[in-house]
């Protein structure tokens, strides 16, 4: 939990912490569409290089951001591997006849205990996983240990590979771009920011102060929960408690003492942030001073006429190819 970076603003010296968020906030959705139009693997590969760029350029701490990124690594390997076991469009590019025998499948039970007990003693332990996983294929697919009492076939087709290689890649480049916004915007000048993006809705009668102030709310208040939920589970194990032991029950019941604590703590505090704002006579919709004014700079213009040409290569590129 505490490595979750989404929603947090780390101080920095960088041109992106200086910028206008309403550029930020238009390039991020001009950058997102772009990653969701990307077909090639080339022009994919250049986008993932122009965004570790950018890391650089901005003096952003490289190694925070991919750190948040660890707890979606399960996600994104479930998502590749789901498409790879099921996705049968496209050429065939490999084919494993699968031998399932008593004797393999007590080679792959030995292998996936001896994963299961050494896991939390190695710092790579999403490598770790997928190494087993391609572990249990190699011994189904290689092993002809006795009789075998049931046979499958593993293929794996074209369409299988891009899919789930433009799915990862997309959710990688989307979750650090948003990643981006949140560390060098403060909650502040995100909810400034928003409110002047979304003003054009108010001809339609949207209330977007509020849907501003909701957004930028649950941005912030990401962070803190995590923070107070990994209180909670330090406090806990101090108590003897341990989360990653004792049976599916025990583990239940220990969620559930997780569950009970979060939940008061986010109505005391949603309590107090009423409080807070009621205390500064503050009333949805209706208009009221800033202290702080956004300011539209020549480098916001240049961010955002790069972020709108590179959209207009990628679908110039689609369109072409």
């Amino acid at each position: 939990m505490k490595n979750i970076v989404i929603g947090r603003f780390v101080p920095g010296k960088g041109f992106l912490y200086r910028m206008d968020p309403r550029t930020k906030i238009i390039a991020l959705v001009f950058l997102m569409a772009s990653a969701f139009i990307i077909r090639d693997f080339t022009t994919m590969f250049v986008a993932v290089g122009l965004l570790v760029a950018l890391l650089f350029v901005g003096r952003i701490n490289i190694i925070r951001v991919f750190s948040g990124l660890r707890p979606l690594m399960y996600l994104l390997a479930f998502t590749f591997i789901f498409q790879l076991l099921f996705n049968t469009q496209g050429d065939l590019v490999a084919s494993w006849e699968l031998h399932y025998s008593p004797l393999n499948i007590l080679a792959v039970t030995m292998l996936v205990v001896t994963w299961f007990f050494v896991r939390r003693r190695l710092p790579f332990k999403f490598f770790f996983f997928i190494a087993t996983f391609v572990g249990v294929i190699a011994l189904f697919a290689t092993l002809r240990l006795g009789p075998a009492f049931a046979t499958g076939t593993l293929n794996i087709h074209q369409n299988a590979i891009e899919t789930g290689f433009f799915i990862v890649m997309r959710l990688l480049v989307i979750v650090t771009l948003s990643t981006i916004l949140t560390l060098t915007t403060k909650p502040t000048d995100l909810n400034l920011g928003l409110e002047s993006v979304m003003s054009p809705l108010k001809v339609f009668r949207i209330r977007t102060e509020e849907m501003a102030m909701i957004i930028s709310i649950s941005l912030r208040y990401i962070p803190t929960l995590l923070d107070e939920a990994n209180k909670i589970m330090l406090a806990q194990a101090s108590r003897g408690v341990d989360f990653s032991e004792g049976k599916f029950k025990d583990k239940i019941m220990q969620i559930v003492s997780l569950l009970v604590p979060m939940f008061i703590i986010s109505f005391k505090r949603s309590d107090e942030l009423a409080n807070a704002m009621e205390a500064r006579s503050f009333v949805p919709g209706q208009p009221r001073t800033r202290l702080h004014q956004l300011t539209w700079g020549f480098a916001d213009t240049v961010a955002l006429v790069v972020s709108l040409l590179v959209l207009t290569a990628v679908i110039t590129s689609r369109v072409v190819m």
